[in-house]
C-alpha cells in the first residue's frame, strides 16, 4: 500500500478524488486522518469522528478491464463482506451489513462505508473507498443505535494494527471481486441485516410490515410484503424501523 497520512481533512474521500484528478495515483493508495472533520455517508449523510478513537480512511483501487456499470454495488457489497471478514479476526460478535453498506453488530452500527465510482463508458474504472470505523469509542452521546468494537467486545484495541488489517483486507477483496463477482452476491446476501425477518419498513411516506429477501442484481433491496409482493427498494427509498 502507498499510504499518506494527514493530520486532519475535510474527508478523506474527497482529498483522494481531488488527488486522483491531479497525478496518476498509484493502485492501492491509502489516505489516512488523524481528524476527519467532515466525513460523509451514503447520500451526504454525516458521520461523527472521534479523534483518537475513531479510524478513517479511504483506498484507491483501479479495475483494469473494469466492471460493468450495472454491476457497480457488488463493488459495495465487497467491501462490506471485508470489512466483516476482518472484524470477525478482531473478535466483533453478531456482524451483519444493514443493506447498503451500514456494518451493523447486534443491532447496533459499528462502521460505515462510502463508495464513489470513477465511471468510463459502460464501465467503472476505478472506485474510492471511503471507511468510518468506530474502534475505541466509550460513549456516543444522541446516537443511541452507535457503537464501538471496544463496546461491542469489552477489548481496547490498537487503532494501527485495525486500520492496517482493515485496508490490507479491502485491497485484497476488491483485487479478487475483479474475478469473483458472482461469489459476492450469495456471501452478501448471507450477512444481510434482519434478512427473512419480519420488520417495519417506511417508504413513501407509509409504514408497512415485510421481510428482506434478498438484493437485486442492480443493487435493490427486495422486500416481501404482507400480502406477498416483491418489492425493489434503491437507496433512500425505503427505511427499516424495527
Amino acid at each position: 500500500m502507498n499510504i499518506i497520512k494527514l493530520n486532519a481533512i475535510g474527508s478523506t474521500n474527497d482529498y483522494l478524488k481531488a488527488l486522483s484528478k491531479k497525478t496518476h495515483l498509484a493502485d492501492g493508495t491509502v489516505v489516512l486522518t488523524q481528524d476527519q472533520t467532515k466525513g460523509r455517508g451514503q447520500m451526504g449523510s454525516q458521520w461523527v469522528y472521534e479523534v483518537g478513537k475513531s479510524l478513517a480512511f479511504s483506498v484507491f483501487k483501479r479495475f483494469v478491464n473494469g466492471i460493468r456499470i450495472d454491476h457497480q454495488f457488488w463493488i459495495t457489497a465487497a467491501v462490506s463482506l471485508q470489512v466483516i471478514k476482518c472484524l470477525e479476526q478482531f473478535g466483533i460478535p453478531q456482524l451483519s451489513v444493514k443493506w447498503p453498506n451500514d456494518i451493523m453488530t447486534g443491532d447496533k452500527k459499528l462502521c460505515g462505508i462510502l463508495v464513489e465510482n470513477q465511471v468510463q463508458g459502460s464501465l467503472v474504472k476505478g472506485t474510492v473507498v471511503g471507511i468510518g470505523l468506530n474502534v475505541n469509542n466509550d460513549t456516543f452521546e444522541n446516537l443511541p443505535k452507535a457503537t464501538s468494537m471496544k463496546i461491542a467486545s469489552g477489548t481496547h484495541f490498537d487503532i494501527d494494527e485495525v486500520f492496517e488489517t482493515l485496508a490490507a483486507q479491502i485491497l485484497l477483496g476488491l483485487h479478487q471481486f475483479a474475478s469473483e463477482a458472482n461469489q459476492v452476491n450469495e456471501l452478501y446476501e448471507e450477512h444481510l441485516y434482519r434478512k427473512d425477518q419480519i420488520s417495519v419498513f417506511s417508504a413513501q411516506g407509509k409504514l408497512f410490515n415485510g421481510m428482506i429477501i434478498g438484493v437485486s442484481k442492480e443493487g435493490q433491496l427486495l422486500v416481501e410484503t404482507e400480502d406477498e409482493k416483491l418489492e425493489k427498494f434503491r437507496l433512500k427509498e425505503i427505511r427499516l424501523l424495527n
